[in-house]
Order: C-alpha cells, then sequence, then structure tokens
C-alpha cells in the first residue's frame, strides 16, 4: 500500500505554517539564541578568568553553562534555518543524530544538577571538610562520569531508534528531532522504545531526582540554625537559584517524555519543546548570575578594568 512506504527522509512541522509568521519567528529565536550564546559565555569566561571563581561550584555552573550552550546549540540553528528556508526536511540519520546529541545534553544537564546539589550539600553541612571532599579530582571524576552517563543513556535510546521504520504521514510535530514525536509516527511496533523510556527514566532520572531534592532536607536544617541572618540568606539565594533551575528543567522535560500515548496533544509537542530547549538554557545563567553577589562582583571587576586599561591606554597614546 502506499501508505505503508518505507522512508528516508522526515518533515519537521516547524513552529507555524503562517508565511507572515516566518520572519518574525526567525528574529525572535535568533535574539534568544544569540543572548544564550552570550549569557553562557559570560559566565565561562568570569569563571576562566576571575581567580575568586576557582571553586567546585562555579566549576560545576561553568560546565551547566557549556551544556546550556550545547542544548541551544542542537536545536535552535536547524529551526532558524527552517524558519528562514521553510524547507523542514531532514533524513532519518540526521534526525536520530539530533536525538543523539539532545538526549546527551539534557542526561548530562539532569545528572549535573544532582552533582551540584551534592556540592551545596557539602559546602552547608561540612564545610570544615569541604575541601578535602570536593578535591578538584573529585570534581572533574563527577563531571566526567556524568558525561559518560550520557553517553551511554543516549545511546541505548538512539540505537533503539536505530530500529523503526517510517511511513506515511512522516510529519515530525515538533520543530526539532525529540524523540517523542519520533515514536508518534513510526510504523514499527514501539514498546520496546517506550519500556525503556520509562524504565531509565524511571530508574536513571528519577534516581537523579531524589539526589538532587534530598540533599535539601539536610540544607534548610542547617540554614535555619545558622544565627546569621546575611549568611542564611546568602546560602538561601544560591539554593533558590540550583532549585529553579531543577523544577523548570524536570517539569517541562518530564511532561514531554511521560505523556506519551496521551491524545490531543499537538499544543504540547509545539510549546514544551521550545521551553527546555529554548528557553531554559536562556534563563538558567539569568537565574545564576542576577542573584549571586559573586558573579556580580567579578562582572563588574573585569568590565571596569577593561574600562580603565582602555582610557589609560588612549590616554597614553
Amino acid at each position: 500500500m502506499w501508505n505503508q512506504t518505507i522512508l528516508n527522509e522526515l518533515f519537521l512541522s516547524g513552529l507555524s505554517d503562517i508565511p507572515a509568521l516566518q520572519l518574525p519567528l526567525f528574529l525572535f529565536f535568533l535574539l534568544i539564541y544569540l543572548l544564550t550564546l552570550i549569557w553562557n559565555l559570560l559566565i565561562i569566561s568570569l569563571i576562566v578568568t576571575d581567580s575568586h571563581l576557582h571553586t567546585p561550584m562555579y566549576f560545576f555552573l561553568g560546565n551547566l553553562a557549556s551544556l546550556d550552550l550545547c542544548c541551544s546549540s542542537v536545536t535552535v540553528p536547524r529551526m532558524l534555518f527552517d524558519l528562514l528556508t521553510q524547507r523542514r526536511k531532514i533524513t532519518i540519520t540526521a534526525c536520530i543524530s539530533q536525538v543523539f546529541f539532545f538526549i546527551f545534553v539534557a542526561d548530562s544537564e539532569v545528572f549535573l544538577l544532582s552533582v551540584m546539589s551534592y556540592d551545596r550539600y557539602n559546602a552547608i553541612c561540612q564545610p570544615l571538610h569541604y575541601i578535602q571532599i570536593m578535591r578538584w579530582k573529585v570534581c572533574v571524576r563527577l563531571v566526567s562520569i556524568v558525561r559518560c552517563i550520557g553517553v551511554i543513556h543516549s545511546l541505548v535510546h538512539t540505537l533503539g531508534a536505530l530500529n523503526l521504520t517510517f511511513c506515511e504521514p512522516n510529519i515530525v510535530e515538533s520543530f526539532f528531532c525529540d524523540l517523542p514525536q519520533l515514536l508518534q509516527i513510526s510504523c514499527s511496533d514501539i514498546f520496546i522504545n517506550i519500556l525503556l523510556i520509562f524504565i531509565f527514566g524511571s530508574f536513571l532520572v528519577g534516581g537523579s531526582l531524589i539526589l538532587t531534592i534530598l540533599p535539601y532536607v539536610s540544607i534548610f536544617k542547617t540554614v535555619l540554625k545558622m544565627q546569621v541572618k546575611g549568611q542564611r540568606s546568602k546560602v538561601f539565594s544560591t539554593c533558590s537559584s540550583h532549585l529553579t533551575v531543577v523544577f523548570t528543567f524536570y517539569s517541562s522535560g518530564f511532561l514531554n517524555y511521560f505523556r506519551l500515548g496521551t491524545n490531543n496533544h499537538y499544543a504540547a509537542d509545539k510549546v514544551l519543546p521550545i521551553f527546555y530547549a529554548v528557553i531554559v538554557p536562556l534563563l538558567n545563567p539569568l537565574i545564576y548570575s542576577l542573584r549571586n553577589q559573586d558573579f556580580r562582583a567579578a562582572f563588574q571587576s573585569v568590565f571596569f578594568r577593561n574600562i580603565f586599561q582602555t582610557k589609560f591606554r588612549n590616554h597614553l597614546s
């Protein structure tokens, strides 16, 4: 039958079919992408250049910023290209490759948030042993483990997707290739793929969420015992920033991956990927930098130092 023809190419539905909206959407998301690049690169630059930020906390935050850069770069350039050219055609190989890189980045970010929670626990609840526990070698190993788990988890889903076949209709209801939307249009038996999502989601991602939230029970108990209000507010500011990032990332991700099989989720297929693939990488650096006194001090130091050096060189010349 015609609608059972095995296909080698897919079409991304994109954000809108209205021609008049293509250019405004292109300019809007181009601006978001550029701001995401600027903010995350700024955070990484400040962490590298300012010696006051050479601590485990900011080492992990720099890694989070690099993951946000990758997350946005995996999805947004393709979306901008489709908005500009209205082509929207993508090969299955390219589509599955995008699935691999996106899951790798998203998983790495999930596990890194757990590591950051563990770091905050040691800094607040065990301050006398913090330097011994969070040695640089330990920090590098934790980040390496995070990346390895991300690669393995991503490979499991990608290898499962390689066995899928696709028939008409071949329209992915999203602006990039994400696993749930890819499974929806497959004409293969996707029971194993869905089972893998729920198994790995329950044990790895669910376990990671528990490991992220659990240390905060001890952290809040310790904070409430602090006598100095200024110290207490500083700790709450750091923890609230981390918890805000955790909530925004997990809530959108869970809604997307754990609603497979539900009906009438066309709007969610559009909105949720935009939120966790485009908006969250922009929000993360803003959440951390705007409420972090160390970042503001580092930025002011670098900014004013460059201004004074420029003025001094101009005066000499």
